[in-house]
């Protein structure tokens, strides 16, 4: 359990109201430091200052963007969601990542599992078939892909859900980026290991518990 004095620290931190909405955002999303500007509709200087005091007390990190270096994302420290209020899971989603082939596919299935709405997946630039990386770490968790194919996303599968993208490189192929969530995961597929797949897994069973409470 965290020491008095940190969570002492962490509250004073979320004691400022704009402070607070900035960190329940980013308890749903992962966003970069414009569409923040630009939701809460504050100064540049203004929003550092608010992401410093976040960051020294422990409850944010900001993280080069995997598909642009130039580009960072500011995320909520996982530890830390259970403290926010966040947002109740959406009755449908669909997952969009760049191939639908490992962390778009995985999501939908976890998703379907843990808060139990329906979710579906589909990419930007589909591969041909499912990882077989995928596949194996599906098994491991008795998640059923089977079925699963490599989809192409269209703006029509938007309408009447949430779009979570899953890849950096998928939240910048898609506009409007405020009109969608974002979870900045690391592609395994790259990787190729599968270490790299079951961190995949693990990571989004955290994003997404905390969603069915």
């Amino acid at each position: 359990m965290a020491s008095i004095h940190h969570r002492a620290a962490l509250f004073a931190a979320l004691g400022d109201p704009i402070r607070l909405e900035i960190a329940e955002e980013l308890s749903r999303s992962d966003r970069t430091p414009g569409e923040l500007v630009e939701k809460f509709e504050l100064s540049s200087a203004l929003l550092a200052h608010h992401l410093d005091v976040l960051e020294s007390a422990g409850l944010i990190e900001r993280t080069e963007s995997h598909a642009d270096r130039r580009k960072r994302f500011v995320r909520l420290i996982e530890r830390h969601r259970p403290l926010l209020i966040g947002a109740p899971a959406a009755t449908s989603v669909i997952f969009v990542c760049r191939q639908n082939s490992a962390r778009s596919q995985l999501a939908a299935a976890i998703w379907q599992r843990i808060v139990g709405t329906t979710a579906t997946s589909a990419g930007t630039a589909p591969a041909t078939a499912v990882h077989p990386l995928t596949m194996q770490v599906a098994r491991q968790h008795q998640l059923d892909l089977r079925s699963a194919v490599p989809l192409q996303y269209f703006a029509s599968h938007s309408r009447g859900k949430t779009v979570i993208t899953v890849c950096d490189q998928s939240h910048d192929d898609l506009k409007r980026p405020l009109s969608r969530l974002h979870w900045s995961l690391r592609d395994p597929v790259k990787d190729g290991s599968i270490a790299a797949f079951e961190a995949t897994y693990q990571e989004l069973v955290e994003r997404i518990t905390p969603l069915s409470k």
